[in-house]
């Protein structure tokens, strides 16, 4: 078993660590199908061998010749860590600077297999959510971390170390970009190539960044989008009874079956993948599990009927579900599903992001490696049937929104009949969880605000708990106290507050560290998003900041806080003519804060070796 000590050395080189491939046991990403030429080829090797010299190159070449052919990327599964892959404690990795064990933390919490949906391919969530893009970058990126002091910073871009430079004590220790594609070059067949030529990466919103914290970190937001969806369109402040449908039991969409029961309504979750269920299920998210649908519907009668707090995943594709839904309505008369929405990976709809109804999971993940324009067909018709039934269902009272994840745009592609009549074609029939259900709460500045206990103490966590209720007393008491015990990986919590709300909660964490009653620093992090989860659609931006007890520290937690929110909020309120509607592209730019810098992926990898010109090894010719 290798050691921290170990990781932080650097790429294992001398004796090289034994290839034993993908392993058994645990999920993995879908086969991608890049369609390189021969020349796309020799250039994807190039840049996947950079990384070491020339005579490991020789006996690496072929392997990884092999990876590119059956998986379509490179992933260097021989350079996987034999190592409990976890959050640990930030006193037990070795640095010369409290922030670089933070962020070595944070890398190694997103690739917890707890945490993560394809821990050796290095995606955290949504399919495509990428830590790095290989491991080579996981070894040199943990090596540098444990050697930056207070004057130096890491650049990455799209997973590839450029390495430490110099700067200052008050700089960002860490300065990170991905998937930044000029716009006309930003084609989901474009990217699919950069990523398997190893010049860009979809870091999705905090994989890439490092930041992100598990389902716990979307519960939050999610009870609030289920609560003002019934508040606003079903106009019930009660959702006791109410039926909530939706799919998806992954990473961000994993927390909606414990949102559901803390919004007090009857949450019925669809996921295709059995593995995910189950994750869910034994975490403690999930209450319930069913494969079969008549078991389904009668247990949503009965929890409907006795106002019943319940979250049930039914094993098995969410269309089923909507149509059995339909067809209940159809029979019965009876509408039984109150509001609607779907958190599959529809971003990524044609490379595992969303499987069809026609076929069964390990036969669709088949055809997909097989024959992925018979797999696109599918998934165009099979969001065809999922729309018509949800349609089905609306027309009689129903209440749908999309969640950001592209769902609506794909259908539209598919020709599902979702258009708006008498708009433009960037608005559609269903509104978006954005403007629609949170704008307004988000336009106020009223947004999530996370932290992770770097001790990797509970006691730790729930002194912050304890903190951040005293801080904010009734606005969060309900979400707090329901959640406080769902952490799927590092001790860490997300609650949504406003700017003041933000900053009184960081002063006074970052005091009780100075008082002793919180043991070691915490990091606290902050999120800006423009647009919806989609590449060329979307930019994020946002920091994480350690709190050591010190004053610099307090200084600093206040001036980054109030900047994030106050910029965002400015933005919303002065720059109307800039924003569209729910599915429409976001023009209004977003500064990137700690993450600034540009990355252009395009000519990087039609610019040939350029990559290779700052790499620490020269490349094989061919």
């Amino acid at each position: 078993m290798t050691s921290l000590k170990e990781i932080c050395r650097g790429l294992p080189l001398n004796p090289l660590p034994e290839n034993r491939g993908r392993r058994k046991g645990i999920p993995h990403a879908p086969v991608r199908t890049p369609n390189l030429t021969a020349q796309e080829k020799k250039l994807a090797l190039r840049n996947a061998l950079r990384y070491f010299p020339p005579d490991i190159q020789k006996k690496l070449v072929l392997e990884f010749a092999e990876e590119l052919r059956l998986y379509g990327h490179i992933y260097m599964y021989r350079f996987f860590p034999d190592i409990e892959m976890r959050a640990y404690p930030i006193e037990d990795y070795p640095c010369k600077t409290k922030s670089a064990a933070a962020i070595m933390l944070m890398i190694m919490n997103n690739l917890d297999p707890s945490v993560a949906q394809f821990p050796q391919e290095l995606v955290t969530y949504g399919g495509n959510g990428q830590v790095f893009s290989n491991w080579a970058q996981f070894w040199l990126a943990m090596q540098y971390l444990s050697e930056m002091t207070e004057e130096q910073t890491l650049v990455m871009y799209s997973g590839h170390p450029l390495g430490l430079f110099p700067s200052h004590q008050y700089a960002p220790r860490l300065v990170i970009t991905n998937g930044m594609v000029i716009p006309n070059y930003s084609s989901r067949d474009e990217y699919e190539k950069m990523f398997a030529l190893g010049v860009t990466m979809y870091g999705q919103m905090t994989a890439g960044s490092y930041c992100y914290i598990g389902p716990q970190g979307i519960v939050h937001g999610t009870v609030l989008t289920v609560l003002n969806a019934g508040r606003r369109y079903l106009k019930a402040e009660d959702l006791s009874g109410k039926v909530f449908v939706t799919s998806g039991l992954g990473g961000m969409s994993g927390a909606q079956a414990k949102a559901a029961v803390i919004a007090g309504c009857v949450g019925i979750i669809a996921e295709v993948d059995e593995a995910a269920l189950m994750k869910r299920y034994k975490q403690g998210w999930l209450m319930e599990i069913s494969n079969n649908l008549d078991h389904c519907i009668a247990r949503l009668r009965d929890a409907r009927k006795n106002k019943i707090a319940l979250s049930l995943g039914y094993h098995g594709n969410v269309v089923d579900l909507w149509e059995r839904l339909a067809y209940e309505l159809d029979t019965t008369g009876e509408l039984l599903a109150d509001l609607g929405s779907d958190q599959t990976s529809c971003h990524n709809p044609f490379s595992g992001g969303y499987y069809p109804v026609q076929l069964g999971f390990e036969e669709a993940k088949q055809l997909l490696s097989t024959n992925p324009g018979k797999f696109r067909t599918l998934v165009q018709e099979s969001l065809r049937r999922h729309v018509a039934a949800i349609n089905r269902l609306t027309d009689k009272g129903m209440f749908f929104w999309d969640y950001g994840n592209a769902f609506l745009l794909e259908a539209q592609r598919a020709g599902a009949d979702v258009e708006k009549k008498g708009a433009n074609k960037t608005e559609f029939r269903y509104p978006s969880y954005v403007q629609h259900i949170m704008g307004d709460i988000f336009s106020l500045g009223f947004g999530p605000f996370r932290w992770v206990c770097t001790s990797g103490d509970p006691q730790d966590l729930a002194t912050t708990d304890s903190i951040a209720m005293s801080v904010l007393e009734d606005s969060i008491r309900r979400g707090g106290k329901a959640t406080s015990h769902a952490v799927v990986g590092s001790q860490a919590r997300i609650l949504y507050s406003d700017q003041r709300g933000r900053v009184s909660i960081a002063t006074a964490i970052n005091r009780a560290i100075a008082e002793g009653r919180i043991k070691v620093c915490l990091f606290p992090l902050d999120m800006e998003t423009s647009g919806n989860y989609r590449r060329g659609e979307v930019i994020n931006g946002g920091f994480g900041l350690v709190l050591d007890g010190s004053t610099e520290a307090e200084e600093r937690a206040k001036m980054m806080l109030s900047w994030d929110v106050s910029n965002g909020v400015s933005k919303t309120h002065y720059t109307p003519s800039l924003r569209q509607n729910a599915e429409g592209l976001i023009v209004q730019s977003v500064e990137l804060h700690s993450y600034a810098g540009r990355e252009f992926g395009f000519l990087i990898s039609y610019f040939g070796n350029a990559l290779s010109e700052i790499c620490p090894f020269k490349c094989l010719s061919n």
